[in-house]
């Protein structure tokens, strides 16, 4: 080992050093992400998330598409109560899996793919000047590779994940009667991301809304959706 050590170009050893240990990482990254091991602690050696830019915006990227017009209704307790125009159009549409390159796993795939194939090019005879560049957008190719799993795996986890805002503007079916503004809940059914639900609204009309009334949806209170007659 010592020889075949002794053996190898200044050029060959950093190469080693650099590639071994990162697929050493590699490796553990991956078997961390299985089993789900630092999922509650501080620290997650397999962490997947980009780096964190602060009020750059890089990690999330969120497109909104609003054209509503807004009548305040002020009630006597002070709550405000938004009145969408019916005619009005609202897209609510959000997306939290932008492509994010500089991973951890991205990096560490980076150096461990980019370190073999050099190391594979200059025992095949290519010059180094030709090796080092081969290795190095190998490893770009394997860094977007896992990026682009990672953004897979999320959207996946999103589609899963109802997202209440979605139901902005759609149209709902009364199902359990809704009273008029501030006297209590009724439930209405809409189809949302694809699934019938049945979810809780109020109103801020004076009147009561009742079964089998067609409404829109115009506001949120938590789950809450808050809805007016459809028109």
């Amino acid at each position: 080992m010592a020889e075949w050590w002794d053996s190898l170009t200044s050029l060959m050893k950093v190469l080693y050093c650099i590639a071994v240990p990162s697929t050493l990482v590699l490796l553990l990254q991956t078997i961390f992400s299985i089993v789900g091991f630092g999922n509650d602690g501080d620290i997650n050696i397999s962490d997947t998330g980009g780096i964190d830019m602060g009020d750059a915006g890089l990690d999330i990227d969120v497109e909104l598409d609003v054209d509503v017009d807004i009548d305040l209704d002020v009630s006597a307790d002070g709550d405000v109560c938004p009145q969408g125009d019916a005619d009005s159009p609202v897209h609510v549409h959000a997306d939290y899996s932008s492509l994010q390159l500089f991973t951890v796993q991205g990096i560490v795939a980076f150096f461990a793919v980019s370190g073999w194939v050099s190391i594979a090019a200059l025992s095949g005879g290519m010059p180094a000047v030709g090796a080092i560049p081969v290795g190095i957008v190998a490893g770009f190719f394997a860094m977007y590779g896992i990026a682009k799993l990672v953004q897979l795996s999320k959207k996946l986890t999103e589609n899963g994940t109802i997202d209440f805002r979605n139901a902005i503007g759609e149209t709902a079916t009364v199902y359990i009667p809704i009273p008029p503004e501030g006297e209590g809940e009724g439930k209405v059914t809409l189809t949302l991301q694809g699934r019938f639900m049945e979810c809780s609204a109020t109103s801020c009309l004076k009147e009561t809304l009742k079964t089998g009334t067609q409404v829109r949806v115009t506001d949120l209170n938590g789950e809450t959706l808050v809805v007016e007659k459809q028109s």
